[in-house]
Order: structure tokens, then sequence, then C-alpha cells
């Protein structure tokens, strides 16, 4: 009889072992089985969140209208970002991404520059004057500032082989010449205010920068009002600085569109900003190699490069300078004679989303 027991007893220990077994066997497989199934609907649900954000993409460049986009390319006196972005292919990318094809106007003239973007030749002014937005804004166009380009008021300067010319009171009847309507001239306004004079007590000539640059070379000219490489070329040939924009100009770049434009194209708008993010991450990130690319686009040495980069800020953001910046442009103006009307500067801004 105990021997009976004891092997039913084991009979019975050994049946509860196996049941054990078995039972860890099918949690294990459930386990792998639901882990597999997890993965597989994760992976699913990833692939559809692509497709959808393509389809968003796609839908987004379908719904703007748009299978090309027109920017200003300007490369004087020193626009850093335009060459490095074209350079790089930054716009084509982030736009061709979108089924839009990016195209460039180079467009000098701040007055050519306004008019494209108001019939629509060109959407994107990629650099533009202060003082052509506010001309333009004061005649009544559509046109709004999406973020800054560049500030650079070192990079402006008056020019002279005359080195007695260290005053604005030296400066009364002599021959100046620069383009109207600029920087270059703000800057000799604001010069001569600080003596209480104008431009009526200089004998001002409307002229480009290249050309009083030869003016200043050949001798019909006192004073140059120069920019960039022009203003490096007469530094290095010992010309006489009579005054820079430091303390008397911000000499703002902005980038604008139309207000028209954005309200249609508001992706297309952010997307731009993800660009301009990209070009100064480029240019943080790969320092010589940006001189190099402006060097050899610009025809200089890669050390003029350097010396004049110093005298740029290149940040995109808006800040309250700049838009005081702004206003005594346009009060500038104003008290030139150069516009009518004050422009409302407040809405002249965008606010981006």
């Amino acid at each position: 009889m105990k021997k009976m027991i004891a092997l039913l007893t084991a009979v019975s220990m050994t049946a509860a072992s196996l049941a054990a077994c078995g039972s860890q066997t099918a949690e294990t497989t459930g386990a792998a089985e639901t882990e597999a199934a997890e993965t597989e609907e994760a992976a699913a649900k990833t692939e559809a969140e692509e497709t959808e954000a393509q389809g968003e993409t796609e839908a987004e460049a379908v719904a703007s209208d748009l299978d090309k986009l027109v920017f200003t390319y300007v490369t004087s006196p020193l626009n850093v970002p335009s060459i490095v972005e074209k350079d790089q292919g930054i716009f084509a990318d982030t736009f061709g991404d979108m089924g839009i094809s990016v195209e460039y106007a180079e467009i000098t003239s701040g007055a050519d520059q306004t008019q494209a973007l108001a019939s629509g030749d060109v959407q994107v002014l990629y650099a533009v004057g202060a003082t052509s937005v506010i001309l333009s804004a004061a005649n009544g166009a559509d046109i709004k500032v999406v973020d800054m380009y560049s500030r650079s008021p070192g990079a402006f300067c008056l020019y002279s082989k005359d080195e007695s010319l260290t005053s604005p009171e030296s400066l009364a009847g002599k021959t100046i010449a620069g383009p109207v309507g600029t920087n270059l001239h703000e800057l000799l306004a604001a010069y001569l205010a600080t003596a209480d004079m104008t431009i009526d007590d200089v004998d001002y000539v409307n002229m480009s920068i290249p050309d009083a640059l030869a003016g200043l070379e050949g001798g019909s000219l006192d004073v140059a009002m120069l920019a960039g490489p022009t203003a490096y070329q007469a530094e290095q040939a010992g010309y006489h600085l009579v005054a820079d924009g430091e303390g008397l100009i911000d000499a703002d770049i902005a980038v604008a569109v139309t207000g028209a434009f954005y309200e249609e194209h508001p992706e297309i708008v952010a997307k731009l900003v993800e660009a301009q993010e990209k070009i100064a991450s480029f240019m943080a990130e790969n320092e010589e190699e940006t001189m190099e690319i402006v060097a050899n686009t610009l025809d200089l040495d890669v050390q003029a490069v350097k010396d004049m980069y110093k005298d740029y800020d290149f940040s995109i953001e808006v800040t309250d300078k700049d838009r005081e910046g702004f206003r005594k442009t346009a009060d500038f103006m104003l008290e030139s004679d150069m516009i009518e009307t004050m422009p409302d500067l407040d809405s002249l801004f965008l606010e981006l989303q």
C-alpha cells in the first residue's frame, strides 16, 4: 500500500511539473506573438504616418498652386547668405521637396526689385534695403518684411584723397557722389546732420558705386560713397576714410514678399525661414569653406573676405533695434522728401505663425 501511495504521488508531481512547463511555454509563445504583432502594428503606423506626411507636403504644393519660385540674387556688397545658398542649392533642395523649382533674378536696383515683386515676376526679395521697402510701402505697394538679412553699418563709407576732410563742415561745397535712395545716401545725410547741415550744403551727384570709385580715382570727385569690396579697395589703396556708418545708420537689409503672397502661401514662407536657418547653420559650422565660396564668387582674396565679413551681422531675427532702424530710415526719407507720407511701419513686418 505504501509503495502504491508513493507511486501515485510521484506521478502527480510529474504531471504538475509538466503542466507548469506547458503553461510557461504557452505564456512565452503568447508574449512573443503579442510583441511581434505590436512591432508589426508600429511599423505599419510609422509607414502610414510617413505616407500621410508626404501626402500633406504634396497637397501643400498643389494647394499653393506654385510650380516655380523666383528669388532676387544680389551678391554686393558682401551678401554671404545669397552666395552660400546658391552654391549649396539650399533653396532648390527645400522647395524641390514640394515639387517647386527655384529660379534667380539678378536685380541690383532696389526700385527695380520692388517693382518686380509688385508685378509678380519675383516672389521673394532675398536682400532688399530698408529704404527700398519703405519707399515701396509709402507709394502704396503691398510689401511685407519676412525677417532680416543683414546689418552692416561699418561696411558703408565715405572715402576721399583729401586728408583734410575730417568733419561735416569740411565737406561744404564738395562734390560727393554715390547712389541715391540707399544706405550710403542715408549715411551722408546723417553725417552732415551732426553739424546741422543737409545734402543741400554739398554738391551731391547720383552715381553708382563703381562709377563713384572711378571718379575718385580720376580726380573728378572730392568724396566717393562706397560699400563692400569697393570700400575695401579704397582702403587698400590708402584713401582717406572720412566716415563710416557706425553710430550713424543701421544699414538694415531685409527679406520681403507681398502680403497677398503670405496670405495665399504661408507654408512657403515658413519653408523660406527654415531654409534661411539652414544657410545660417552652414555659415556657422563651415566658416573657412564659406569664406572660400564667397572669395571665389566675388573674385577676391580669402583674407579680404574675412576682413570685410567682421562688419556684418547676418542674424535673421527681427529685433526691436531693427524696427527702430527702419523708423530712423523712414524719418530720414521723409525729411529728405524721398517719401511724402510715413507708411505704417508697425504693419510692415509679418507676424509669422
